[in-house]
């Protein structure tokens, strides 16, 4: 069985219908780690084979059924599984095991999915490249000398490879879009509030980060979004969704999508990418859309400054149980958690002011565009060895994570947004677009993504490492 081939929703349908057991399809996607994985390093914390293979012959015998039954997952390492490390990609928690699932993980098995183990992630989730002292760098399947991206970079990676039909992953700065566009794969952040994070710690002040799912099709990540989203009752700003599958694929007459490029030139970019994008956005005007350019909305550095300054607030307050302990953080962890420490009230005030400016315009452009497009990174993958992006196209880079300033529009208000393939650059590298839309419009945007991806097909075009 080629899994790389095979979608999420052919392989429950196997299941549910016994044309396919789940023993036989654990036993074909551990052959596929064992095949893979040695090279890009994505999957980390593999569960024993043993152990597995009888939690796969405990599903077969199981009568009641999930959306997931059967299917094996492998988790993002910032997420706390049940009887399986779970590090945060940092030495302090090297040999956490915990007791309890976090209620992604729960939700993930109440659905019938298997956790085999989990996907590498940077330290603490820090920075859109997968790399970490405990478990190394995971390497991107189309070019191993290059970054998969991150912070969900063991998951794109695991997709890209077909060791799984389904990744979970999460996003504050883009780290469901740019692993996926590294990786000729999809990533889905969903409207904040959809999925619910863990009911710990503040609940209300920190809207920044969700978590989401990614998938080789968009018509599979529904599906892996209508497990995962939905209330929590401990969870005072989670919304009720209605569910997103069957996605409904309809004509794209009439609907009007907004190129943005590179904001007017605020957004350096390397070369290639803005040309491998817009030539992309010709397949929806081919559907019926009409796609137009769309001239900078808001002031680039304002979205900047809140940006940084509300990322570092809600950065130092998770990371404020090591404080005392700041020689054990990478520098990056320490760079945010130092600033967040210095600011204050009426700083953090005045940047959720600008973010309220900035989501009263974007009201104001859905108004007359069903979908907004940014490319989903500003570089092509660079240098494995290399921390992060120093300068593009001789403009410096003053921060660690300047490089991925195109997200941060998304990211400032929380905004529904679908990382899909844009194909591969003249190095053979892949590229993402970013497809977004006002709060709530999640079904529409994967509907008008698998339109997309039935003329494209970009991920089954382009198996890595096949």
């Amino acid at each position: 069985m080629n899994l790389s081939d095979t979608s999420a929703a052919d392989l429950l349908e196997k299941l549910a219908t016994g044309h396919l057991s789940a023993t036989e399809l654990m036993r074909a996607t551990l052959d596929r780690i064992a095949q893979v994985n040695g090279q890009v390093n994505a999957i980390v914390a593999l569960q024993d084979e043993d152990k597995l293979m009888a939690q796969a012959r405990a599903a077969d015998d199981k009568s009641g059924r999930g959306p997931l039954h059967g299917l094996p997952i492998a988790v993002k390492d910032l997420v706390n599984v049940a009887g399986i490390a779970s590090t945060q990609g940092s030495p302090v928690f090297r040999n956490h095991v915990p007791a309890v699932d976090d209620l992604i993980a729960a939700r993930l098995r109440a659905a019938g999915a298997i956790l085999i183990g989990k996907t590498n992630t940077p330290e603490f989730g820090l920075g859109s490249h997968t790399f970490n002292p405990v478990y190394g760098a995971t390497r991107n399947p189309y070019d191993p000398a290059r970054s998969c991206g991150g912070s969900s970079g063991g998951a794109a990676v695991a997709l890209a490879t077909g060791m799984v039909a389904l990744a979970d992953g999460s996003d504050m700065m883009g780290s469901l879009r740019n692993p996926a566009a590294w990786n000729n794969v999809y990533g889905f952040r969903p409207s904040w509030g959809w999925v619910p994070s863990e009911p710990q710690g503040d609940l209300f002040l920190h809207q920044l980060s969700t978590l989401g799912p990614m998938a080789r099709s968009p018509q599979d990540i529904g599906l892996l979004l209508d497990v995962i989203s939905g209330p929590d009752p401990r969870q005072p700003l989670s919304v009720p969704c209605e569910p997103v599958t069957p996605l409904s694929v309809e004509s794209l007459d009439g609907m009007r999508i907004g190129w943005l490029g590179d904001w007017g030139g605020a957004f350096p970019t390397e070369e290639g990418i803005l040309n491998q994008c817009s030539n992309e956005l010709a397949i929806f005007e081919g559907l019926g859309a009409t796609v137009e350019d769309v001239p900078p909305p808001f002031d680039a550095e304002r979205l900047w400054d809140s940006w940084i300054t509300l990322r570092s607030w809600n950065v130092a307050a998770s990371l404020l149980p090591l404080a005392d302990r700041k020689d054990v953080l990478k520098d990056t962890a320490q760079w945010e958690l130092e600033r967040g420490l210095a600011l204050t009230a009426m700083e953090v005030h005045a940047a959720s002011v600008t973010r309220s400016d900035w989501y009263r315009r974007a009201v104001e452009l859905f108004a007359e565009y069903d979908a907004l497009v940014l490319p989903a990174a500003q570089v092509w993958p660079f240098p494995v060895d290399q921390p992060y992006p120093r300068s593009i196209g001789g403009v410096a880079m003053d921060t660690y994570h300047r490089w991925m300033q195109v997200v941060t529009p998304v990211s400032l208000i929380g905004l529904p947004c679908l990382s899909i393939p844009a194909g591969f650059g003249p190095g053979g590298l892949p590229m993402g677009m970013q497809l977004f839309g006002p709060r709530g419009s999640d079904a529409q945007l994967l509907a008008l993504g698998a339109a997309y991806h039935a003329v494209t097909h970009w991920p089954q075009k382009r198996p890595a490492m096949a």
